[in-house]
């Protein structure tokens, strides 16, 4: 063939095959063109210069989140209890070209819908590992709020539309086919999931660059926390736009990382109160000096005017009550108030969980007056070398009680290193007496080389009971709630240079079940007997060599008593009758899940007197958990002389 004739069969073919994606055009070329000429404007504006935003200001530059289209999808819709419950989705924004959609859910009283009123709107934001739930949307709606809680992981829980992490997944992988699957929260080319995230090696807080970030430098707007920001302030647009909403009143709450979410969506103007717990508030000290300068708590609490309050467990591991007299300070708003649980770690019992409530009812509702913060006078100086704290409270409303907590097991400057000790760490109650108007007590030390902590709850009453979605969303009702003043700290330094005394001493008796008592132990569980506490981690209380673990029990009925330290457990036969019974323990009588004994007192943290355990595996051990004990029959038992005993004998 010549060169004339090859060139010419080219060309026909050229032709032929230019026919045929004339009539038939191959995908990617329908792709590629529907693609371009359909393209949305990304919701963030390019990097200047292939700069990272520096500072507050610079990372939210460019984003508005009103401007973009909802496009509301209704995928379920009930009616529970005459409140109104759908499983929605809507657009939060554009990313790579891609479109990310939040899933979550909201409810809203139906009565609301025949009146024409307007109600408060309030946006419920979960914390790692948790589900957007249909219960605080169901609870909040009977006292009269509409709420979205937002799915911002994937997870989803609602009767008959439970979206778990394995139906995330099955999201992820498209697997429509499969009876489980179930629409959810879709992130696009961006990976704002948790608890797992999508892409393998993908670490939520991070600010790095991977092929799933939005920018190509390190920068905040790839974390996850910025993309979850983000994507609530858009659920606050949704919520403004209910016609049953009254976008005026919007209220934001949410616990452990949905605390810090909430403080971070707090700076939008539209919130008008805002409740975060056991988040928002420590999370300061990030490796990264350009996650600190955006991304750290305190960045964002700097820019919060609205009222706020603070649910704060003294022991939390994640928003550390050391860090609150920073945070109030930190903040443009003065409206502000603290809730601070003794002992408890990341969870609360219900007359602190419901002040997240009650703050709505004041700020979106009217219909509550909360008292102000408790005055608090901390003396040094006195004759005898024992500080002195007076409590001067709210007495605007009726006072249920007021109780002194203080420890010297806090640190000047804490970090998530220092977990342990912030979790389990002692303190002490104070008996406060009443003196013109005022309550003070003595606060006795056992040190003065460690840093003095002290705080004051009030309780306060309740006009009629109150129920609600706890941290959790378990359902809790009560008659009274708690208003604690600001941390007070004192320094070595300066309980030396006032020259106060250590005048509590080492003592075998760890517990005499008499007076207060309870108030230095702890439960999760008001309505049973069950009770913990970390004495044994206080020098007072830790165990001298050569002893053993002795209380004396009273039980009408024979039971099994267990007797936990730390991840240890000690299961006692009681013989019952009224007869008082000595129990006596030795550090070997207490085993761990695989059977190992602990093999001293030393370093001890917690102690739980118990009906019944279960002992868990390690983590990543698919064993199932062992159970110790069991239920209790009979009235709850009485204890006395919870003790250490020497086990050398006098000659």
């Amino acid at each position: 063939m010549s060169l004339k004739q090859l060139l010419f069969s080219s060309f026909c073919l050229w032709i032929v095959s230019t026919a045929i994606q004339a009539a038939e055009p191959h995908p990617h070329f329908i792709f590629s063109s529907f693609h371009k000429s359909h393209a949305e404007q990304e919701t963030l504006p390019p990097l200047k210069a292939g700069s990272a935003p520096q500072n507050f200001a610079e990372m939210w530059s460019g984003f508005d989140p009103r401007v973009e289209p909802l496009e509301v999808e209704t995928i379920k819709e009930w009616e529970e209890d005459d409140v109104v419950l759908r499983i929605v989705r809507f657009r939060i924004g554009v990313f790579k070209g891609q479109k990310a959609k939040l899933a979550a859910v909201y409810g809203f009283p139906n009565s609301i819908v025949e009146s024409g009123k307007k109600i408060p709107g309030l946006l419920q934001i979960h914390g790692g590992g948790q589900y957007a739930d249909y219960k605080a949307c169901l609870l909040n709606a009977k006292r009269g709020y509409a709420t979205l809680s937002i799915a911002w992981a994937g997870r989803i829980s609602a009767p008959d539309y439970r979206v778990d992490p394995n139906v995330v997944k099955l999201f992820w992988e498209g697997k429509t086919n499969d009876p489980a699957y179930k629409l959810t929260t879709d992130w696009g080319a961006v990976d704002g999931y948790h608890a797992p995230g999508r892409n393998q090696g993908n670490l939520f807080p991070s600010a790095m660059p991977a092929a799933w970030t939005l920018d190509e430098v390190e920068s905040p707007r790839n974390s996850g926390w910025f993309l979850c920001a983000l994507a609530a302030r858009r659920a606050l647009t949704f919520l403004e736009q209910q016609p049953e909403v009254d976008p005026q009143r919007l209220g934001v709450y949410g616990h452990s990382m949905g605390g810090k979410l909430t403080v971070m969506t707090s700076v939008d103007s539209r919130v008008k109160a805002a409740a975060p717990s056991c988040g928002g508030i420590s999370d300061r000290d990030n490796k990264s000096a350009l996650f600190r300068l955006t991304l750290g708590d305190d960045v964002s609490l700097k820019e919060i005017s609205c009222p706020i309050i603070f649910l704060s467990p003294a022991n939390d591991f994640h928003g550390r009550i050391g860090d609150l007299p920073d945070t109030v300070d930190e903040i443009a708003s003065r409206d502000w108030r603290v809730t601070c649980s003794p002992h408890h770690n990341h969870q609360d019992t219900a007359e602190f969980e419901v002040a997240s409530l009650l703050w709505f009812d004041q700020h979106l509702k009217g219909s509550m007056g909360f008292p102000q913060t408790p005055k608090t006078v901390l003396k040094l100086d006195s004759t005898d070398g024992v500080p002195t704290f007076t409590v001067h409270p709210d007495s605007s409303k009726p006072i249920l009680s007021v109780d002194i907590f203080y420890t010297q097991q806090g640190k000047a400057d804490e970090h998530p290193e220092d977990r342990e000790r912030t979790m389990h760490r002692f303190w002490h109650h104070a008996r406060a007496t009443k003196i013109k108007g005022g309550w003070t007590a003595k606060l006795p030390l056992h040190s003065t080389e460690k840093p003095l902590w002290v705080y004051a709850n009030v309780v306060y009453p309740l006009e009629a009971p109150v129920t609600g979605a706890g941290y959790y969303y378990g359902t809790y009702t009560t008659k009274s709630f708690n208003l604690s003043s600001l941390l007070q700290t004192v320094s070595v330094k300066e309980l030396q240079s006032a020259r106060i005394q250590a005048t509590m001493k080492p003592s075998l008796l760890i517990e005499s079940f008499q007076d207060d008592w309870e108030k230095e132990w702890f439960t999760y569980k008001p309505h049973e007997w069950a009770r913990t506490t970390h004495k044994v981690y206080d020098e007072t209380w830790k165990a001298p060599p050569n002893t053993t673990l002795a209380l004396e029990v009273l039980a009408e009925e024979a039971n099994k008593l267990v007797v936990m330290l730390d991840g240890f457990a000690a299961e006692v036969q009681l013989h019952g009758g009224d007869q008082w019974q000595t129990v006596v323990l030795a550090p070997d009588h207490f085993q761990e899940y695989a059977g190992i004994s602990l093999p001293n007192w030393e370093n001890i943290k917690r102690l739980k007197l118990s009906p019944a355990e279960r002992l868990r595996p390690k983590r990543g051990d698919p064993r199932a958990p062992r159970l110790v004990g069991k239920h209790w029959r009979g009235p709850k038992p009485q204890f006395r002389n919870l003790r250490w005993q020497s086990t050398i004998q006098d000659r």
